[in-house]
């Protein structure tokens, strides 16, 4: 296995480690050789690139190229022996070479003729190709392989050289899946035989690592060189046979056509039969030692030496005669570092690095342009990019488009983060194009190759890797690498705009704070998801002052930072209008926009009406000093019907457009600042990945560098900002979650069960109290969630002591639930670290999960195990309201609280904040508790708690763990990792996420990422995957009288996905019964099906809804889910077990299509659009009623992913209608205490429960439920169970919203999103109880004193809520009397005549 990684490593980078020019002298044999003569020039290199999209084809597929356009015929064999070569490669970049090795053998060789035709990977996803390929196999002599590392395809390429291994004379493979590797064959040689001496590789490896540090992949090189030498003077025919095939490797690796015609000339003369036997008594071609360019080196295309292994000779060159030839000022430029690939160098297959040289150069940058004979560019980068310890580069750009150290086949990202980070310069990984031509790529609408952004985009990522910027690809004709002049040029502004962060002064630095208004409102200025918005931007004021930059008059409070933004001085006071920082000519704006005019298409000439005055555009915010705090405007078809039923997004508007202009070109901003979670900018049209000159994200932002202030709880959104946005995000942390508490009836009723608990056995108290229990749970509406006794006729006296003890332990269960609940309260500053209290409610939660990867045992696992019982058997008993159970976890979470607080006090100062964590276990303490048989104060508050029992070795595993945690949550760098964005440095990176599943999100502060896509689902998501699709399966049987259902409708979200590792696709594999494979490299790329004997069960069909956040990021994901739900559908099984088969035979005859069409179940929106509009229409009020809902989701989310042909989404409305119409349950899964159904629009947003209602032929609307995996104790519920315990844990939960008021103008807005996104579940499911909008308009409206606190915070957010209600009201959804409506209608006319002043 190492092998295979090693070689791979070492193919792709070492590339033409034996490139011999045409004369047979080695490239670098001598410095005053005039071999590139032609290149050599004094003066600046000028290259003018033409656009080879220019002329797009109407492709969609990733790959439509023609395998022809690389087939070779003999001319005229003159009677010569014609041997026939078929090669399969990953990259085109052995097309030119192959064709003209081929040629020159056809042209010059007398004793032998080749016929050659080759196949790009990729293009054997085509049946027409993947027939022809097969027919070639069959008539070929010899087969080459390389890089053969995609599951699906390596399975097709064994399929047709397997059984025509031994009819064919030489097969050569190199790097590749291992089962491809195994078909290798040279004479006796296998690679059965090179495995026999892994050992030795092995031991070498090991050595070498020892003796000198070197990587693998170095030392990988130095054997490949070592043995063929060795070889070479052993006598047995198996040594010749071993030595040809590693001679191959070489000549291979040279990629030039002297090599690759050395290398076919040695191979036809030694095992091709009829070349063999015209050779007889005729003297072979001797092909010369391969030699060799330097491990690494610095490169520059018109350097008189072809490289420089010395800083110092290149530097001595390049200052003193190349930059005042140029124009180049060397003493006050900025300095570009590049990383190359080396195998482009040798075979002068460069002219895309020429390019990009020749655009910095010209705009007054140096270069130092580096190769690694390696992956592993660490090495380079500390020798060629630091001088006298110094870095002497400004920005690093790294252009093969692979991690910085292992490239794609085995990455070291700890070691790469560092070295970037000791560098401390902004570190871009632009990405050439591998599996598709331009015009592929150009005619795409999902972009980037989905191998290439898992490669090429993802694994950078998390080395601290911004903006995937495509800068070239392959000529299609050819093969050779183009650059694509656009992209170069925005390649070379933006790393010299980062380049001038570092290098400008900080008083003279403009910085462009840009703030959200979601939905466009003025009592929404400021929206960011759980931030103090204006709080922060104070913080970050006043950290910039402090590091020296202008921020002119800027107040110094909150209240006035918002009130400057808010309120144009110049309008009448509470005008509706936001302060004006500028208005915008349509002349300056159509002169300064380039792409103006194609917005006209979607909203007419400039101005129109947004963000406009009718002859302007206008700029909302305000300047102070060099610092700038702007409002973006909004999407703009919010509240337009039309527009939202569009199936794609339409471009930005002109007030939009305006806004990034006047940053870029008026404002003349060195870098923008987005604020928060999250903007429009990301969202805007375009591809999915790997932008292009017309994708929306790329044109608004341009040239601006920036920097993204992010919830670290979001790295989904996160990182299609990173990728379409050009964005640096800067991770920001939740505020921390803590228990929802109980009140008012709530709190009553546990004060009754905890009597009830200590007077069961009283006959006469005992009923009495259960009596009142069933009232008040009447009375709290609990009668929807447990199954209570006629309130009339029931009277506990008569009841037996188990029917009280069950119906106490169910309501006891179901306010637990309430209680227990994790709520975030309040909101975030940016810079704040939490305090002590609020850091217990984070560690107890961390605390409660089992991590079997790092052998730590849950706190409650270790404290149930102390009383002789499993966590997951009291998990049970609590669910089903056993109340010895419900008691028992009830004291449980009370004990590991007491542990987790005890642990924290060591740490807390007076302030009862957190400044340095003191080890509960430094040796001194732990050598004095045993001298004196003390216990640790953790130890000692479970045995307090009621646990006397428990072991405190046992407990020690999880404790440590903890106090590691409670550092990450205290060390907090949100305003250091802005500033280091700002001053042009290197942000560390970190992975985005849960963090209580995963505390390495913590701290904040630094660049977060997402995850390696081929990593999911995890073996552990795999396993709880399993167990919910159990509960939820036991649930729906239990409904319907043992009956399974025969479809579900699936919710997939990439945040969701990201945090648990997979587990809700793994939900959906496992309901169609197939299983998820890792292939040999150990990456989730292949699924089989389970068999029905093993499965125990009928297949479930599925229709999966994908965001389309899920479809830029797992797409891979998309491929893996179509082929397992095809395969289930092809199966030859009884329908009635296996539905999926079942449904896709009746589309199949209903939409005459074929099986394998109508089984498409996998579903999103069209690239480059984002979400079915449900909530923006419902945030803006822009619906008419629910057929326009229904119609959105159907019109926007019916595109089709088809692993068949997986460059494109196809919109598939009516097959998507057909599979929804068979749906029995709709189901969504919610993985994390911080955002829940109501927190966001997303949830309801994707909810197809009445769509499916309106297609099901007999109009029966779906059982709609959630799977809540925020706990240990994992639970499948109903959407209408959910809705409830979110509305009392937050809504009307008094710990919530006055936590929410207590941050002012932004808390009103939050409560008000809540009550409306309550509202959309009303409207897509029908799922809310007529008692939750009755009890919040008792507490907001009905309360005098509540409702002018709201009105007086924010009164436009109030009107919004007072909208919300008269709005449910109007739609049937919350009948109410006549008197709360009148109120209503009173209160909205006063509180408008507030706003406008009257």
């Amino acid at each position: 296995m190492v092998y295979f990684k090693a070689a791979a490593v070492t193919l792709l980078c070492v590339g033409a480690s034996t490139a011999w020019q045409p004369n047979g002298r080695p490239l670098f044999a001598s410095r005053s050789s005039n071999a590139l003569a032609t290149r050599s020039t004094s003066t600046p290199l000028q290259m003018v690139v033409t656009d080879p999209t220019a002329t797009s084809s109407p492709m969609g597929g990733f790959t439509a190229t023609n395998a022809e356009s690389r087939r070779v015929v003999p001319e005229n064999p003159n009677g010569r022996p014609t041997m026939k070569v078929v090669y399969v490669v990953l990259e085109s970049q052995y097309q030119s070479s192959m064709t003209a090795a081929v040629k020159r053998i056809n042209a010059a060789n007398p004793n032998m003729a080749v016929e050659c035709v080759g196949y790009l990977l990729e293009e054997l996803r085509n049946d027409d190709a993947y027939e022809q390929f097969k027919k070639d196999v069959e008539e070929a002599n010899i087969f080459i392989g390389s890089l053969i590392f995609v599951q699906e395809l390596a399975e097709k390429v064994v399929d047709v050289v397997k059984p025509a291994r031994e009819s064919l004379d030489a097969v050569l493979i190199f790097p590749s899946m291992p089962e491809v590797m195994r078909l290798n064959k040279v004479g006796s040689f296998t690679m059965k035989n090179l495995g026999q001496s892994k050992s030795v590789v092995a031991d070498f490896m090991k050595k070498k690592k020892q003796e000198d540090g070197s990587s693998f992949e170095e030392g990988m090189l130095k054997l490949l060189r070592t043995l063929p030498k060795v070889l070479k003077f052993l006598p047995s025919d198996k040594a010749a046979d071993a030595r040809t095939f590693m001679m191959s490797f070489q000549y291979w690796l040279g990629g030039s056509p002297e090599n690759l015609q050395s290398l076919l000339t040695m191979v036809g003369q030694d095992y091709v039969s009829p070349i063999k036997e015209n050779m007889v008594g005729k003297e072979k071609m001797v092909a010369e030692e391969p030699l060799l360019l330097p491990d690494k080196a610095i490169w520059h295309p018109v350097a008189p030496d072809v490289v420089f292994e010395s800083n110092t000779d290149y530097m001595k060159w390049y200052d003193n005669e190349f930059c005042p030839d140029a124009g180049i000022d060397p003493k006050t430029a900025p300095t570009i570092g590049i990383l190359l690939q080396k195998s482009h160098i040798n075979t002068k297959d460069d002219t895309h690095y020429v390019s990009l040289i020749a655009e910095l150069e010209s705009r007054g940058a140096k270069v130092v342009a580096v190769y690694s004979g390696g992956l592993d560019y660490s090495g380079p980068v500390a020798e060629y990019f630091y001088k006298d310890g110094k870095p002497i580069v400004d920005t690093v750009v790294n252009l093969t488009g692979f991690a910085l150290i292992g490239g794609p086949a085995s990455q070291d990202h700890k070691k790469a983060a560092k070295v970037l980070k000791d560098l401390n310069v902004p570190y871009m990984c632009a990405v050439p194009l591998v599996f598709q031509s331009f015009e592929e790529w150009q005619s795409s609408e999902l972009g980037l190759h989905p191998i290439q952004v898992a490669l090429q985009v993802s694994l950078p990522e998390i080395d601290g890797a911004i903006e995937p910027i495509i800068f070239a690809g392959r000529e299609g004709a050819t093969g050779r690498s183009v650059p694509l002049a656009d992209r170069v040029n925005l390649l070379a502004d933006r790393s010299l705009k980062w380049a001038n962060l570092k290098n400008k002064e900080k008083k003279d630095k403009k910085i462009a704070i840009t703030i959200f208004s979601f939905p466009p409102d003025k009592g929404n200025v400021g929206t960011a998801a759980y931030l103090d918005v204006f709080d922060s931007i104070k913080a970050v004021l006043a950290q910039l002052k402090s590091e020296g930059y202008d921020i002119g008059d800027a107040p110094s409070t909150k209240e006035e930072i918002m009130e400057s933004i808010l309120n144009d001085p110049e309008a009448r006071i509470n005008s509706p209008e936001l302060n004006v920082a500028y208005r915008m000519s349509t002349e300056e704006y159509y002169e300064l926009t380039p792409y103006a005019t194609d917005l006209e298409e979607n909203w007419g000439p400039a101005p129109g009406n947004l963000n406009s005055d009718g002859q302007n555009l206008v700029v909302y915010g305000k300047q102070f000093g060099n610092v700038f705090i702007g409002v973006q405007p909004s999407f703009g078809y919010e509240g337009d019907p039309m527009r939202l039923l569009f199936a794609k997004s339409a471009s930005p508007h002109h007030g939009f457009a305006a806004y990034y202009t006047y940053l870029e070109k008026i404002f003349k901003a060195d870098a923008v600042l987005h604020f928060g979670t999250h903007g429009s900018l990301e969202f805007m049209p375009g591809k999915q990945v790997g932008m292009s000159g017309t994708c929306y994200p790329d044109r608004l932002i341009n040239s601006l560098p920036s920097a993204y202030l992010y919830a670290a709880n979001n790295p989904s959104e996160a990182t299609i900002a990173k990728r379409r946005s050009y964005s640096a995000t800067v991770s920001y942390l939740t505020p921390p979650a803590e228990n929802a508490g109980l009140y008012k009836g709530l709190k009553e009723l546990k004060e009754l069960i905890e009597s009830y608990r200590g007077l069961r056995e009283n006959e006469g108290r005992g009923p009495a109290i259960v009596n009142s229990i069933v009232s008040t749970s009447y009375t709290c509406n609990l009668d929807k969630d447990v199954k209570l006794p006629d309130l009339e006729s029931y009277d506990a006296a008569n009841d037996t002591p188990e029917g009280r003890d069950d119906i106490v332990g169910k309501v006891y269960s179901q306010i637990m639930q309430i209680e227990s609940r994790l709520l975030p309260c309040g909101l975030h500053t940016v810079g704040v670290p939490p305090t002590a209290e609020e850091a217990v409610a984070t560690l107890v939660n961390i605390a409660q999960l089992d991590r079997p990867e790092d052998n730590i045992e849950g706190l409650p696992r270790v404290i149930a195990a102390s009383v002789g019982r499993d966590i997951n058997d009291i998990y049970r008993g609590n669910n089903n309201g056993v109340l010895e159970d419900v008691d028992l976890n009830t004291k449980i979470t009370e004990a590991s609280r007491a542990a987790v607080r005890a642990l924290v006090k060591q740490s807390t100062d007076s302030s009862g904040r957190i400044k340095e964590v003191k080890s509960v276990f430094d040796d001194l303490g732990s050598m004095f508790s045993k001298m004196t048989g003390g216990k640790k104060p953790y130890t000692q508050a479970i045995i307090d708690a009621g646990f006397p029992k428990v072991q405190e070795e046992r407990l020690e595993g999880v404790m440590k763990y903890l106090e590691f945690c409670l550092k990450q949550v205290v060390a907090n760098n949100e305003l250091g990792g802005i500033m280091e964005l700002l001053n042009g440095e290197f942000l560390m990176p970190a992975p985005g996420g849960d963090p209580i599943r995963n505390p390495d999100v913590l701290p904040t502060g630094r660049n977060m990422h997402a995850l390696d896509p081929s990593a999911i689902p995890t073996q552990a998501a795999v396993e709880v995957a399993e167990s919910v699709t159990r509960k939820l399966l036991e649930k729906l049987q239990d409904e319907n009288g043992g009956k399974y259902p025969e479809s579900i409708a699936f919710t997939l979200w990439g945040t969701d996905n990201i945090k648990t590792y997979g587990e809700s696709l793994a939900q959906v594999l496992s309901l169609v019964g197939v299983r998820p494979v890792a292939d040999s490299l150990g990456r989730v790329n292949k699924v089989e099906l389970i068999p029905l004997e093993e499965l125990g069960r009928p297949r479930i069909d599925v229709v999966v809804s994908c965001s389309g956040v899920f479809r830029d990021l797992f797409i891979n994901q998309m491929n893996l889910m179509d082929r397992g739900i095809k395969m289930a559908a092809e199966a030859d099984e009884p329908l009635d077990q296996n539905f999926v088969r079942k449904h896709a035979l009746e589309q199949a005859e209903e939409l005459g299509v074929t099986l394998r069409e109508a089984a498409a179940r996998v579903f999103s929106n069209s690239a480059g659009s984002y979400s079915a509009n449900v909530g923006l229409a419902i945030e803006n009020g822009g619906w008419e009623g629910e057929s326009q809902l229904q119609e959105q989701f159907l019109t926007r989310k019916g595109f089709a992913f088809n692993a068949d042909k997986p460059g494109m989404m196809e919109q598939q409305a009516e097959l998507f209608k057909s599979a929804l119409k068979t749906v029995d349950v709709t189901f969504q899964n919610l993985d994390s205490s911080e955002i829940s159904i109501t927190d966001v629009s997303h949830y309801y947003d994707s909810d197809p429960t009445k769509v499916v209602q309106g297609l099901r032929d007999d109009k029966k609307k779906p059982m709609s439920l959630m799977a809540d995996t925020t706990t240990a104790n994992a639970q499948v519920r109903t959407l209408a169970e959910t809705v409830r315990l979110d509305a009392r844990t937050k809504l009307l939960n008094p710990k919530f919203y006055e936590g929410m008021l207590s941050t002012g103008y932004e808390g009103v807005r939050e409560i008000q999103k809540r009550l409306r996104n309550t509202m959309g579940w009303s409207a897509t499911a029908g799922e809310v109880d007529n008692f939750v909008f009755e009890d919040a308009n008792d507490t907001f409206i009905n309360d005098p004193e509540m409702q002018q606190r709201l009105l007086d915070t924010n009164p436009n957010a109030f009107r919004d809520m007072v909208t919300t209600f008269l709005e449910a009201n109007g739609r049937g959804y919350w009948e109410t009397s006549e008197e709360n409506i009148e109120r209503l209608q009173q209160l909205y006319a006063d509180v408008e005549d507030r706003i406008e002043g009257v």
